[in-house]
């Protein structure tokens, strides 16, 4: 087949720190290129792909400094409009930024729900019901009734990326982008409240420097909570597989979390609260803990050792493969373009 993927234009693909949605692109473009796929990314020219790249701007436009980063938008749309001709399916990971433009295209489009369903987006995503939305979890796609919902497709690892690890060291972790909802506050309270050692990685957007400069670098002391930064693919993976538990208290109810399965398949167990798709991916008791609070989230640390490490990485091999989600995506192809050209006959 001849693909498209469109990328968002705010990270580079795949990420040099923060972006799980760029990872989950550049995973994907470049295992459709291995199984013989003409496969164009429209992406930043600072992304690095397998696949034909189509740089839209030289860099990605949070590190471009641009007064109206939006028109670089347009421009990816009126692009992605002149090569249309050249593709048998678009695969779209730009949500909003790409419904209104797509009545203005006739090849078929797949796209990628990768955010919370806001109840805007939901207004939004139900005007356009020619789109065919896939969801990454069954929580996601249950918080938008209406919306042209075609598959639900989890991501996946490329599992030998993340070495499994049976002796962790004592220390608890905390990764991803450092904003109030995301919970980074809370896991710092929880590990406090346990004794614990935790450290922390994460990009800080200019957003959010304010969060952190007055809420979370008061708590940080250098021993029991330290800060390491923003990290980039390796040292994450060295971050997760040494790690005796992930935290992840996260206050909004998550659409998936890469991070969640990043660390299990390292053979870190996860605590989360029960909320979102944390039951999708967390096999409470098995593979972490689904908890309701913060008392809760200390108590289940104290029985940490009862998860066995193997179990975890054995539960990431079993459902959350590359390869098991690039199957899934190729026979979502393969129906959409049977169902367009029995519409044509």
């Amino acid at each position: 087949m001849k693909i498209a993927q469109v990328a968002p234009l705010w990270i580079p693909v795949p990420p040099y720190t923060y972006g799980g949605t760029e990872l989950v692109i550049s995973w994907l473009s470049d295992e459709l290129v291995k199984r013989g796929h003409q496969v164009t990314l429209f992406a930043t020219g600072d992304s690095k792909t397998e696949a034909n790249l189509v740089p839209i701007w030289p860099k990605s436009l949070w590190r471009s400094n641009l007064n109206a980063p939006h028109a670089v938008f347009a421009l990816l749309y009126k692009t992605l409009s002149d090569l249309e001709g050249q593709f048998d399916i678009i695969h779209d990971h730009c949500e909003f930024y790409t419904s209104p433009f797509s009545k203005f295209f006739k090849t078929p489009i797949v796209s990628t729900l990768h955010h919370p369903m806001y109840e805007e987006m939901i207004i939004l995503f139900k005007k356009f019901p020619k789109i065919n939305y896939v969801a990454i979890s069954k929580s996601q796609r249950r918080s938008a009734p209406g919306v042209n919902f075609v598959k639900t497709i989890y991501h996946g690892l490329p599992t030998e990326k993340y070495p499994f690890n049976p002796e962790p060291k004592d220390y608890l972790f905390w990764l991803s982008k450092i904003s109030p909802e995301k919970g980074i506050a809370e896991a710092i309270e929880i590990a406090q409240r346990a004794g614990e050692k935790l450290i922390i990685s994460g990009v800080i957007l200019k957003e959010h420097q304010d969060f952190f400069e007055y809420r979370i670098k008061p708590m940080i002391d250098g021993k029991q909570i330290q800060f390491v930064g923003a990290a980039d693919f390796e040292k994450k993976v060295e971050l997760f597989k040494n790690a005796k538990a992930f935290l992840y208290p996260i206050k909004r109810p998550e659409p998936f979390g890469l991070v969640v399965i990043e660390s299990m398949a390292c053979g870190t167990p996860v605590l989360a609260y029960k909320a979102g798709a944390m039951p999708e991916l967390i096999k409470h008791g098995k593979t972490g803990f689904l908890l309701n609070s913060q008392e809760e989230m200390v108590g289940a640390l104290k029985k940490i050792n009862e998860i066995k490490r193997i179990d975890c990485h054995r539960h990431i091999l079993r459902k959350f493969s590359l390869q098991k989600t690039v199957n899934k995506y190729e026979a979502l192809y393969h129906k959409i373009l049977k169902n367009e050209k029995k519409k044509k006959t």
